[in-house]
C-alpha cells in the first residue's frame, strides 16, 4: 500500500508540474502576437489590449526620444500609432520599446515585439528569418560628411577609406562590396557614429539618405553628398507565419495612402511629397 501511495503521489506531482508548464505560456498577457502555423496573432494583440512595437530612439525623423519630455517621435512612430488604431481602434494603445538594428530581428523572434517598425530594408536573407509588409518607405543608401569634405560622392571613397556605419545594417555589408577593401568601423547605434565622425573617426558615415538627412538637420556642418548608390525599401516585420498580423498592417498602408494621411506623415517628417 505504501509503493502504491508513493506511486501515486509521484504521478500528481508529474500532472502538477505539467500543468504549470502549460500555464505559464499563457499568464501575464505580455508575450507578444507569435508567428506559429494555426495562431491569431491580432487574437493575442486584442486580448492584451495594446500593441507592442519595437522602434529606433536615436534616428531624427523616424524615431528619436526626446531626453527632457521622455516621447519618442518620428515617421516610424506615427506609422505605428495608425496600425495601433487600426487594430485597437486608439492610436495610443501602443508600448514602444527601443531597437537597434542589430537587436530588431532577435527581439521580435523572442517575443519581446508584435512588430518591427524601424528603417528595415526588405531583402531576401532577412526574408528567411521574418515576414515583411508592402513598402512603406522608399529610401536609398548615401554618405554623410563634414561640409568641405574631400569626399562628394561614393566614387571618392577608397580602400584607404574609413567609414562609418551601424551594426546588422544592410548600409555596412553594401558599403563593403561598392568598395573592396575599405575600412569599416561599426557602432552599436546610429549617434554613436554620428559622435565617431564628429571627432574625426573616419571620413564619412553611411546609411539610409533619410536617416543622413535627419543628422544633418542636427549639426549644420555636415551635409549628405552624391546621389543614392543603393534601393533601400523599408518593410515592418513580424515573424514569419504570422499572416494575420502582416494583413493588418497592409490594410492600414493601403487606408493611409488613399486618404491621403500617408502623404501628411510624410511631408510631416521628411519635408516633401512622397515620389509616386
Amino acid at each position: 500500500m505504501k509503493k502504491n501511495w508513493k506511486l501515486l503521489s509521484v504521478l500528481m506531482i508529474a500532472m502538477l508540474l505539467i500543468l504549470a508548464g502549460c500555464g505559464s505560456n499563457n499568464e501575464g498577457g505580455g508575450n507578444a502576437a507569435k508567428g506559429e502555423s494555426g495562431s491569431d496573432g491580432i487574437a493575442t494583440i486584442k486580448e492584451r489590449g495594446k500593441l507592442l512595437v519595437g522602434v529606433k530612439f536615436d534616428t531624427k525623423l523616424f524615431g528619436l526620444k526626446d531626453p527632457a519630455s521622455g516621447q519618442v517621435e518620428g515617421f516610424d512612430i506615427d506609422i505605428s500609432k495608425a496600425i495601433a488604431k487600426h487594430i485597437l481602434g486608439d492610436e495610443n494603445a501602443i508600448e514602444l520599446k527601443e531597437v537597434t538594428s542589430k537587436t530588431r530581428i532577435p527581439m521580435l523572434n523572442n517575443g519581446e515585439i508584435d512588430m518591427v517598425v524601424a528603417t528595415m530594408t526588405i531583402t531576401e536573407e532577412r526574408k528567411k528569418e521574418v515576414d515583411f509588409s508592402d513598402v512603406y518607405f522608399q529610401a536609398g543608401q548615401s554618405l554623410l560628411v563634414k561640409k568641405g569634405s574631400p569626399v562628394k560622392g561614393i566614387a571618392d571613397i577608397t580602400k584607404d577609406s574609413t567609414v562609418l556605419g551601424s551594426k546588422g545594417s544592410t548600409s555596412v555589408k553594401n558599403i563593403k562590396e561598392k568598395v573592396p577593401g575599405v575600412t569599416v568601423l561599426e557602432f552599436d547605434n546610429y549617434q554613436d557614429a554620428f559622435t565617431a565622425l564628429k571627432t574625426g573617426k573616419g571620413d564619412a558615415l553611411t546609411t539610409d539618405d533619410a536617416i543622413l538627412y535627419g543628422m544633418a538637420a542636427q549639426d549644420p556642418n555636415y551635409e549628405v553628398v552624391g546621389e543614392p548608390f543603393t534601393d533601400e525599401p523599408y518593410g515592418i516585420a513580424v515573424q514569419k507565419g504570422n499572416s494575420a498580423v502582416v494583413k493588418a498592417i497592409n490594410d492600414t498602408l493601403a487606408e493611409l495612402k488613399s486618404s491621403g494621411e500617408y502623404d501628411k506623415i510624410y511631408e510631416k517628417w521628411i519635408g516633401k511629397a512622397p515620389a509616386k
